[in-house]
Parts: C-alpha cells; structure tokens; sequence
C-alpha cells in the first residue's frame, strides 16, 4: 500500500517549527521546473545528457515513487504514458510546461487507488476469504512486472487483501495465545475486526492521495526528477528545507509532541518532550488523540479544523506557528469513555531535541588483574550544525565532552557513528583533527575533475590514545569521511557491521526562487538539493558505494538486508584519485589488527547472541530470496508457531544467562554519564545505570502489546556490538600499554 513519496512525510513526527501562514501567491511551478532542469545540467557534477534517455528515466522514477509496488497502474497505463511522454519530459520541462504530464499521471494513479480501495469494500463486505487454498502473494514486488490490465490488477488487488486480512488474523491470535499462557489481559479484546481494521488503512490510504494540492503534485514529480541523477540529489519544498534546518540544529519551535497517524483518522499522541510547552501545560497526555486543531487562538468549535484522515505532515503544519502563540488541540483523552472530547490550549516554544546531541560516558571495566581499565564513549547521532546563526555545532559539543574525557584520564576511547546518517562537512572536518596532527582529512573533487584537500584545523589532537569507532550500515556521509580519515591514518580501529552505508558525495542546497524570473512569484519555490561534488579519503579511496569496510567485523542481520549506496537508484560510481600530497600515516602495526580480530573472533566464536545473529541471517536471506508469503493459513501458523518456539527457547537460555552476566557485571563495571547539560552546570560525574531507561529527554507511549514480549533486555543496557567493542578497545588499550612498555611504541 504503501508509496515512496510517503518518505517525505514521517509517520511519527515531533511538532515543531516555523511559520504556517496561510500562502497567499504560490510559485509557477511550471516555471520551477524549467530552472531546476536548467540548473541540474549546470550544477550536477555528473554532467548527465539532457536527453530522450534522461526523460525516460524521469518517468520510470516518477510511477516507481507513487507506485512502488507496482499494484495501482497497469502496463496500459504505462504503455499510455510512456507513448505521450516517455522521451518527451525533459523537452517538457524545459519549455515551462512539464506539470499538467506530471498533473494527468498523478490523477490516474488517484482514479486506480479508488478503484482499488472501492475493490477492498466490496472484498471485505463479501463472503470470507478461504485461508485454506494454497495462494500466495510476492514479498516485493518492485522488479515485477506491471499487471497487464485492469482484470489482472483486481485479482492482484484480491490477494493482497486476502494477506492483509489474514496477517491482521494472525496477529490478533498470536496476541490472545501469548496473553492465556501469560496470564494477563488480551490487549486485543477490545479492538477492530480485522476487516475492519485493513479498511480503514486504505481509507486513510485514499485520503492521502485525494488530499493533494498542486504544490504537493509539483514536489513529487520534481523529486523524481531530481533523484534521477543521483539517489541524493532532491527536490525539497518550501515545508522540507524548513524542517531539514530545524534538524541541523536539534531545536525546534512547536509544542514538543511526537504524533503518529492512526488508521481510524486520528492523530496520536506517542511521546511528550520532557520539560517541553506540552510537558509544562500538563493537560496532554500519552495515547491522546487530536481530531481537530485551531490555530486562531480561540476553542469555538467553529473555527477548529478537522484532521480526521488528513496527513501528518499537513497536521504537524496545523500545530506549528510562531514562538509564543497559542495552538488548541480538540482531544479525546485516552482511557476515557468513546466520544469524550476536550480543548488542550498549549503555547508554542522552543524544543531542545536533547536525543539528538551528543554525549559521553565513562565506563571503568575491572580487568583480570584486579586493576581497572577506564574507557570513554562518545555518542554522536549526526553532525548537526546550525547553519543560520552558528549557535549550534557538533563539533563544539563533541570537543567539550572529549576534552571532559582526557580530564577523566581515559585510557582508551569509543566514537559511536551508528546510525548517524552525516550531516556538516565543515563539522567533520573540524572534529577529525581532535585525533590527528594537521593533515589531510577529507578530498573533494568537483565536476571539472579539480580536487581540494581540505585539512584537519588543531595542530596537535585534543586526544591521542587509543581509540575505536562503531559504525554500521547507517553510518553515511560525514560519519564515512571521519571513520575513513581515522582508518586511513591508522589512528583507530573500526568496528562493525561489514561496512558503511557508501555515500561518498556533497550536495548542496539552492534557492530555486532566486532564478525565478524577475517579476515572477518566488513564494514557496523550493530549493534543489544537488550533488556537486564527490569526496575522497587522504589515501585517495572514495567511500562511494564500498564505504568504509570494519576492521573487526561483527555479524548484522543488516547485512542480509539490501541497505546501502549500491542498492539506491542511480548511484554514482566508485574511483580513486591520487593520494593527499601530504597524507602521512602512523603505522599500522601499533593497531594491532591481527590481533584483535583473532581475540574477537574467539568471544563471537563462544557468544550465543553473535550466533543467534547468524543463524537469523541465514533465514532472513533464504525468505528475501524465496520473495513468496503463502496465504494457507496452516502454513502461517506452522511458520509462526516455528518462530514462537524458537523465540521461547532462546529467552530461556537468555534468561539465564543475562541473570549471571548481570551479577558479573555489577561487580565489573561502574558508568559514568556525561551530557551537555551537565557540562554547562559544571557537574561531576553521574553514576548511572544504562539499562535505566527512565531518565530519557522524552516519555514515549507504551505499545499495547508490549507487556506479552517476554524477551528480556541487555544486561547492563550493553546490547552485544557495544560490548564487544568495549572488549576490543580493551585488548587495543592492554596491548599498547605492553608494546609501550617493552619499547617497541612511544
């Protein structure tokens, strides 16, 4: 059901931001896409042929966004549109008349997802679907071929409801089953049927796409446009960039509310910022759900706007504003008897979004010989920065906990760039040279083949000791220029998952309106965000599509997964140029990377959870390459009764083995925490337990199902990766203390 697009407006988002004034003028967007393609040929850096070829690509990304699955048009749709426009859009866009195409393909999909969802009332309304028949459906279908009329696309149509209905059925006995062995209350007794349940999904579905304005029709075809050069480079309307920037910055201004769409219409209430507008006012609760807001300042019924169906992106504008107004929420209070509504009045204002920054803790691990080795971790979710005022940067935040660390007389260190997906070059660069002397840290080479080596900026690095850094298949961009400049240099040791993500190219963000012409409305244009450069390590090496391989790797079931550079649409190609004139490593040997990989090797080797890894590795590719669901329930139950049991029988072990673990570690460990709160206070170090999960920035909303999951939790919040990397910066630590000590390293 689900469509690409939908990417551009998150399913759960926190309510913050900039002004939501209604647009008065709005841009030609025809007059958009004519300079965007203008620009694209000028700027891009891989200087793609504006041709029949691109314009055919233009298409084939455009019906792949609305239609990922390829279970709305047919191939005489296709058949259709690639006659009338196939090598015809970018003359289209470039005479300043490529819209009403864009326009006419969208309202077709429109028409064939009513037809669809039209099809999911009478399916649902009809007699009982036979789960006894064996029929299945493919996982994915994004390399199968359209349906070939509107007769194969009902049947296809039939079949995926049939899943959903039966997936839905499954679920809910699987619930009642765990509940009766548990002996707790069914958290599904009270709810919908499952019929009940997928039509309203797809009601929801269709109101999305019906709720359509010519903007939003302009900002999916551009996009598609834009990403046929290039999987990063975007179209980003007015509403995007304003959100892209408030993430660089991690402050926001809104109520400090994480929502997420439910399928009957409403607006649910997942998490409340803690000492946010939300938090303050204290009359939103968690599992509240918003059916209308007025953003006049008054509680008349009358004047409050209805959001039942619409999308959250449309409903977060509704609740953003200006610092200091007010917004009112009509909510019915969760728990409360059905159709109780009530008004929420809540002042808008700034949102730290704490989560997102970086942190530190010191992590004291008792060694065999009764000594105690103490480790630094660092925890950098992205390298954020504002770019308006400069008041927020990463790198200051990072160089303030680090220089607390060498206070802390370390003796080794953590950097942890999982799941940090970049952000700041410029942060990048700044931070590599708080571990290394000057020298190069990053090359860039533009479209005319010319590169610039640009240099770490401290002449001596706050931290010289030893050090690793986590990353995995998240890890993108600045997280792939800092882990390569480090492994380059020989300066630390990476650990993870095979490799990084494999973004190995800077886009920068333009202001389509400035190119608008002189007397033309520049309102909500939107910018381009477009690749012009590619960037190299100091050895010369692009990160583009390898990324940055582990030194010491550990199993991931992300590695079953088609996740990274390689698998996007348009990847540009891995090269290498020349190494920097300067690049000067240090010597590998004082890494000992042999070494530590043997000693890893032996703890994955004797570690159940590694092993349990691999074993789901093994069955999440086997299921990915058979790309089949059966709809036999028989053979859904057998499958989930395998799963059930597995899972039963690995928590049993885990069970026990977590209790012993959890008693050596209280014995052998002792956690630190650092923030940037307690940095500007000044504070000493706070002890604290990491499997305490109740001191975070945000009170999220307990899933319903969440106490029949019996799995139990890391003991000491020390999930198997960061365990196994603080073991290998132990064995670094203990092996360059003794090579220092037998002379063989200064």
């Amino acid at each position: 059901m689900t469509i690409s697009w939908f990417r551009k407006a998150a399913s759960a988002v926190v309510c913050a931001a900039f002004s939501c004034s209604a647009m008065a003028q709005q841009a030609d967007f025809n007059e958009v896409g004519r300079q965007m393609a203008i620009m694209l040929q000028n700027s891009h850096f891989a200087r793609i042929p504006f041709n029949e070829e691109l314009s055919r690509r233009f298409l084939g990304d455009y019906l792949k966004d609305l239609d990922f699955q390829r279970l709305y048009f047919t191939q005489q749709d296709v058949d259709k549109f690639t006659a009338d426009y196939g090598d015809r859009l970018h003359t289209l866009l470039l005479q300043g008349n490529s819209l009403s195409a864009a326009t006419e393909i969208y309202r077709v999909f429109e028409k064939r997802v009513e037809a669809r969802v039209a099809q999911t009332g009478k399916l649902l309304n009809g007699t009982d679907f036979d789960f006894s028949v064996n029929e299945s459906v493919m996982m994915s279908r994004k390399n199968a071929p359209w349906p070939k009329n509107e007769n194969e696309a009902a049947d296809l149509w039939r079949l995926q409801i049939k899943e959903a209905v039966l997936a839905e059925v499954l679920r809910r006995e699987l619930l009642t089953k765990l509940a009766k062995e548990q002996g707790k209350a069914d958290p599904g007794s009270d709810d919908r049927s499952p019929k009940e349940k997928v039509s309203l999904r797809y009601k929801r579905f269709l109101a999305s796409v019906k709720d359509v304005d010519d903007e939003e029709v302009a900002n999916y075809f551009l996009s598609a446009v834009a990403r046929a050069y290039d999987p990063h480079t975007d179209y980003m309307s007015f509403r995007e960039m304003n959100r892209f920037k408030d993430g660089m910055k991690n402050e926001l201004v809104g109520i400090g509310a994480l929502l997420q769409a439910e399928e009957d219409g409403a607006t649910k209430i997942m998490g409340i910022v803690v000492g946010g507008p939300a938090d303050r006012e204290g009359s939103l609760k968690l599992n509240d759900r918003v059916v209308a807001v007025n953003t006049l300042n008054t509680t008349k019924a009358e004047d409050m706007t209805d959001i039942m169906f619409m999308k959250i992106d449309k409903v977060v504008d509704l609740i953003r504003g200006k610092e200091g107004t007010e917004v009112a929420l009509k909510v019915e209070p969760a728990g409360g008897p059905p159709g109780e509504t009530r008004i929420v009045v809540i002042q808008r204002g700034k949102v730290e979004m704490k989560d997102e920054q970086a942190s530190g803790e010191v992590i004291e691990i008792k060694t065999k010989k009764g000594t105690s080795r103490r480790l630094g971790v660092i925890t950098l979710p992205s390298f954020y920065a504002d770019f308006d005022e400069g008041k927020v940067r990463c790198s200051v935040d990072v160089e303030r906990i680090l220089k607390r660390l060498t206070e802390e007389k370390i003796d080794g260190l953590v950097l942890d760039l999982r799941n940090n997906g970049g952000g700041s070059l410029e942060e990048v660069r700044r931070m590599t040279g708080f571990f290394i002397e000057r020298g190069p840290v990053v090359q860039v080479k533009n479209t005319l083949g010319q590169v610039q080596v640009k240099d770490s900026e401290n002449g001596k690095p706050i931290y010289g000791g030893p050090m690793v850094v986590m990353t995995d298949k998240s890890s993108a961009s600045a997280s792939e220029i800092l882990a390569g400049a480090l492994q380059d240099f020989n300066r630390a040791v990476v650990v993870g998952e095979s490799s990084t993500f494999g973004k190995g190219t800077v886009q920068q963000p333009m202001d389509i309106g400035r190119m608008l012409p002189l007397f033309a409305v520049r309102n909500r244009a939107g910018f381009l965000k477009v690749t012009i450069q590619k960037f190299y390590r100091p050895s010369g090496s692009s990160t583009q599509m390898d990324g940055v391989v582990s030194d010491v790797v550990l199993p991931s079931l992300m590695d079953a997964l088609e996740m990274g550079e390689a698998f996007l649409d348009h990847p540009l190609p891995h090269d290498r140029i020349r190494q920097a004139a300067d690049f000067k490593p240090l010597d590998a040997q004082a890494l000992f990377i042999p070494r530590l990989k043997e000693s890893s090797q032996e703890r994955l080797n004797a570690s159940k959870d590694f092993s349990y890894v691999i074993q789901d590795i093994m069955k999440t590719k086997d299921r990915l390459k058979a790309n089949k669901l059966s709809l036999n329930k028989s053979t859904r139950e057998k499958d989930l009764a395998e799963s059930d049991a597995q899972q039963k029988e690995r928590n049993t072990e885990r069970r026990a083995r977590f209790e012993k673990m959890s008693k050596e570690d209280k014995e052998n460990f002792k956690f630190y925490k650092i923030t940037l709160e307690d940095l500007e206070k000044g504070a000493d170090l706070k002890p604290y337990d990491p499997s305490d999960e109740s001191g975070g920035y945000m009170r999220r909303a307990k899933d319903e199902t969440d106490d029949l999951d019996e799995t139990p939790t890391w003991p000491t919040g020390l999930n198997p990766v960061k365990r196994e990397s603080l073991m290998v910066l132990r064995d670094l630590v203990d092996l360059s203390e003794n090579a220092r000590m037998a002379g063989l390293i200064k």
